[in-house]
C-alpha cells in the first residue's frame, strides 16, 4: 500500500491535489497547442514563448485573489465591524494550506478554469523550444546548454 505523503513535492503539490480530469483536460490543452504550433515558424514560436512567460499560474492568481481579500477584509474590520478580522484569519488558514499540502478552497476552481502550474507552463515553453531546435547547438558546455534553455 502507497502511502500519501503529508507534505508532497513542492513541484508537484498543486498537480496531486487537483482531480484526475481536471488534469487530463489541461494537458491535452497544452497538447492541442502544441500540435497547431509544431508546424509554424519560428517567429510564431519565439511569440508563443514570450506569451508563456506573461502567462499567470496557479500560484500567482491564489496570491493575489488572497492579498486582495486581505486588505479588503482588513479595511472592513477597522472601519465597520471586527468580525472581518475573522475572514482575514481564515484567508491566511487558506494558504498556510497551500503552501503546505498543495489544496485550498479556491483551487479546484481556478484549474476549472485551466489555469495551470509554474511547472505545466515551463513544459510547454520547453517542447517549443525543441520544435523550434534550440538544443541542436554545437555546445556542450554547462553554460552553452542553460543558454538553450534560457533562450526567448
Amino acid at each position: 500500500m502507497k502511502k500519501k505523503r503529508i507534505f508532497p513535492p513542492t513541484s508537484f503539490r498543486v498537480f496531486l491535489r487537483t482531480k484526475p480530469p481536471v488534469n487530463a483536460e489541461i494537458r491535452n490543452q497544452t497538447i492541442r497547442n502544441l500540435n497547431i504550433l509544431k508546424n509554424c515558424n519560428e517567429a510564431e514560436m519565439t511569440d508563443r514563448i514570450r506569451s508563456l512567460n506573461s502567462e499567470w499560474d496557479t500560484e500567482r492568481i491564489l496570491e493575489v485573489n488572497a492579498a486582495a481579500l486581505i486588505l479588503l477584509s482588513s479595511y472592513l474590520g477597522i472601519r465597520t465591524s471586527r468580525c472581518w478580522f475573522l475572514l482575514t484569519g481564515t484567508i491566511g488558514v487558506f494558504l498556510l494550506l497551500h503552501a503546505l499540502q498543495g489544496w485550498c478552497p479556491p483551487l479546484p476552481i481556478i484549474r476549472k478554469w485551466g489555469i495551470r502550474t509554474e511547472d505545466e507552463i515551463n513544459s510547454e515553453k520547453i517542447v517549443l523550444k525543441l520544435l523550434r531546435g534550440d538544443f541542436k547547438s554545437e555546445g556542450t558546455t554547462v553554460v552553452d546548454l542553460l543558454n538553450a534553455v534560457e533562450k526567448q
